[in-house]
């Protein structure tokens, strides 16, 4: 099965390239490959390519910076995600996308469903929530996955801030009234390739959108207490550094982050049986790579 992955340079493209299992042609491209904003760049890749199936990894993820810059924000997640869903569709071919817990307004007490209601907070949020809605509008075979907290070997993560923060300080403040579950960049691809299996063994699937995180819910200050105390074990910091819980109102952003990022997983499992992922076992992963050679997180092209 022809698969043309966009935003491949990202966490989770990265993962989706090395990580594609047999029976996949893959071709990745990246924004300098292939700019989603541009329609005729996509009509043209596509022709070029044939896919039969196209994974977007692709989106502006700086949310503090989109919202100086809301425009840039809107072409990547609303209007690059409307140019892919229509050449999907006038191709006939599904189109797998990424989003985020940032639709929702984080007010809640339970785990987010799917079929509760958005209500963004910001820009980021904002523009990744048109983009969902874009794509529903516009592509007849979608899936929409959205996630939380996503760390990995590749790129800039809190997991990545963490480890040199507690190489460079003794003692640090972290967020301790936000709670959402981490999710690693790897097993977002496993999932979406277990999705991409499953329509190219059956031909179709079970359309709409879906929520997948790690579990269990903690927040980012037991987080960071986990990286802290597994990257201490592996010999990657000297010492653990003192981790002072501190209140989102002590850390103020340009970006309102949500106090609730938790998602339910369930209808994933029970639609496609894939289940939420441990994060301290997919944390461990992470860093045991990082501590490793470099050249294993090289990307396989």
């Amino acid at each position: 099965m022809q698969v043309l992955v966009t935003g491949a340079r990202g966490q989770v493209g990265f993962e989706l390239l090395r990580r594609a299992p047999a029976g996949f042609v893959v071709t990745g491209m990246g924004s300098s490959e292939l700019d989603i904003t541009n329609e005729e760049q996509i009509r043209e890749a596509v022709a070029r390519i044939r896919p039969q199936l196209i994974i977007n990894a692709a989106a502006y993820t700086a949310v503090d910076k989109a919202e100086s810059e809301p425009e840039r924000a809107y072409a990547i997640n609303r209007d690059g995600v409307a140019h892919l869903a229509k050449a999907a569709n006038e191709a006939g071919i599904p189109l797998l996308h990424i989003s985020t817990d940032y639709v929702f307004a984080g007010d809640a007490d339970v785990p987010y469903r799917e079929n509760d209601a958005t209500g963004p907070t910001g820009i980021y949020g904002a523009s990744k929530l048109a983009g969902e809605q874009a794509l529903v509008d516009l592509c007849a075979q979608h899936l929409i996955l959205r996630t939380s907290w996503v760390f990995g070997v590749h790129g800039n993560n809190f997991v990545k801030t963490m480890l040199r923060l507690g190489r460079e300080r003794s003692e640090l403040g972290v967020v301790a009234d936000q709670r959402g579950c981490p999710t690693s960049a790897a097993s977002i691809a496993g999932a979406l390739w277990r999705v991409a299996a499953k329509i190219r063994d059956e031909g179709t699937a079970a359309w709409g959108i879906y929520h997948f995180s790690g579990a269990p819910a903690c927040t980012w200050h037991e987080f960071a207490m986990e990286i802290f105390q597994q990257a201490h074990a592996l010999g990657m910091i000297e010492r653990q550094p003192l981790v002072n819980a501190i209140a989102t109102r002590d850390y103020p952003t340009p970006a309102k982050r949500p106090a609730w990022s938790v998602m339910s997983s369930q209808k994933l499992q029970q639609t496609f049986s894939i289940a939420a992922s441990d994060w301290h076992h997919d944390l461990l992963d992470v860093l045991q790579e990082l501590n490793g050679p470099a050249d294993k997180v090289t990307p396989e092209q």
